[in-house]
């Protein structure tokens, strides 16, 4: 999943000069583009951007979400494929065309997103 901290040009370039470095390099901390690690300079970019009022933001794809007063939550993706939520006992089914392809039981919320991109993967 892409992410990205969003700050204002005046941010950036306070950054620039608070880290002396160059527009490039607080781009790359800013928009998480060195994936092979992160430096500890990068970190500090993005820390101090987010003391300064930056959001850290995610790219992902459109999706319709509806939280039923059944207790479940359905979310509807442009491929077909709809996830299936038991607030209740945490079971996550995704299904495609009518039928459960796979399921999970008691989801914790930080396993969430990677039963997202499989279903969005579908």
């Amino acid at each position: 999943m892409e992410k990205y901290i969003a700050v204002t040009k005046e941010c950036r370039e306070f950054l620039q000069k608070a880290f002396n470095t160059s527009k490039p390099t607080v781009w790359r901390a800013l928009t998480f583009a060195d994936r092979g690690g992160d430096s500890e300079l990068a970190c500090k970019i993005r820390r101090l951007a987010q003391l300064r009022g930056g959001m850290l933001m995610v790219v992902a794809h459109a999706m319709e979400t509806i939280h039923d007063a059944d207790d479940f939550m359905r979310q509807y993706f442009p491929n077909g494929v709809m996830l299936e939520c038991d607030k209740k006992t945490g079971r996550i089914d995704i299904i495609k065309d009518g039928k459960s392809v796979k399921s999970y039981a008691d989801v914790r919320l930080d396993c969430f997103s990677a039963i997202q991109a499989e279903a969005q993967k579908l």
